[in-house]
C-alpha cells in the first residue's frame, strides 16, 4: 500500500464550495483518473481518503491538504497530472509527494491568511492592528454547534500586519490587506473572529464583506512567525533524495543506466 500526499486549492467561485462539496468532487475526480485505490473493510467500503484541516466555506485556499492511500504504486506526479485534468478548474492539484513520515496533521500548526479590506484606508487597518495586537485578550464570540461560544481570538495569532492594497475594483475605493499568522488552536481561531476582534478593540468594519484566502499552512517558526512547508518532510526522507544526499550531485550525475552493448 501507498500513501500519498497532496496539495490542492480552492480558487475563484469555488471558494464557496463546502468541504463536502470538494468531496464529492474528489472521489469522482479519482474514479475519472482510474486511481486504484485502497478501500476500507466492512459492509460500505469506501476509498481511503484523509483531509485535513479543510479552510471553511466562503475562503479561498493555496494551501489544502489530503491523504490517499494506493492499492497499487505510482508515481506521485503523474497522479497529481491525473487527478488535476479531472478536477473542474479552481480545484488544482498543485504538488503531490509520496508519504514517508507519520503524524501529518500534527505538522498543520498554523495558518498564514490574506484578508482583502475594500474600501477600507491602510491607516486605518493599521490604528487596528495595533489596537489588536496591544491587547492580552479579545474575546469574540461564535455560534457552533454546540450553541454560541466566547473565545480568546489574540492568543490565536503569532503574527498580524497591515499593508497597502491595490485600489483595482470600480466604484471601491481604498483598500487595506491584512496578513495573519493563525495558530491551530482548540477551540479553532477563524479569520473572522480576528475581523471581529478588530471590530471590538478599534471599531473597524469593512462596508462589504471581506475576501479571504489562505496562502500557507505548516510548521509554525515562532521566532519569525513565519509557515513553512509541511510536505518539506516527506521529500527530505523519500529514497531518491536520500541517495542524492549520500552520493553527492558528482556521484548522482554519474548514475547512468546501461544502453544496449
Amino acid at each position: 500500500m501507498q500513501r500519498i500526499r497532496l496539495r490542492y486549492t480552492k480558487r475563484g467561485r469555488l471558494r464557496f464550495t463546502s468541504h463536502r462539496d470538494f468531496q464529492r468532487a474528489f472521489e469522482r475526480a479519482l474514479r475519472r483518473a482510474e486511481v486504484p485505490m485502497a478501500y476500507s473493510a466492512g459492509f460500505t467500503p469506501h476509498p481511503k481518503v484523509s483531509y485535513a484541516n479543510a479552510a471553511p466555506t466562503g475562503t479561498g485556499s493555496e494551501a489544502e491538504f489530503l491523504e490517499i492511500q494506493l492499492a497499487e504504486v505510482r508515481d506521485p506526479q503523474e497522479l497529481r497530472k491525473l487527478l488535476d485534468e479531472s478536477l473542474p478548474d479552481g480545484l488544482d492539484i498543485t504538488d503531490a509527494v509520496e508519504a514517508h513520515t507519520s503524524s501529518f496533521a500534527d505538522r498543520l500548526q498554523a495558518s498564514l491568511w490574506e484578508m482583502r479590506l475594500d474600501g477600507v484606508e491602510v491607516a486605518d487597518a493599521e490604528r487596528a492592528v495595533a489596537a489588536f495586537l496591544a491587547a492580552e485578550t479579545v474575546e469574540v464570540q461564535r455560534r457552533t454547534k454546540n450553541g454560541l461560544r466566547t473565545f480568546d481570538a489574540r492568543a490565536a495569532v503569532a503574527r498580524l500586519e497591515a499593508l497597502d492594497g491595490p485600489a483595482d475594483r470600480p466604484g471601491v475605493g481604498a483598500c487595506a490587506i491584512l496578513r495573519l499568522v493563525v495558530r491551530h488552536l482548540t477551540p479553532a481561531v477563524r479569520p473572522d473572529d480576528v475581523l471581529s476582534g478588530l471590530r471590538a478593540t478599534a471599531d473597524l468594519a469593512p462596508p462589504v464583506p471581506a475576501a479571504v484566502t489562505r496562502l500557507a499552512q505548516g510548521l509554525l517558526d515562532e521566532e519569525s512567525g513565519t509557515v513553512t512547508d509541511p510536505l518539506a518532510p516527506d521529500r527530505d526522507a523519500s529514497p531518491a533524495a536520500t541517495t542524492t544526499t549520500a552520493a553527492g550531485p558528482s556521484a548522482g550525475a554519474a548514475q547512468v543506466p546501461e544502453g544496449p552493448a
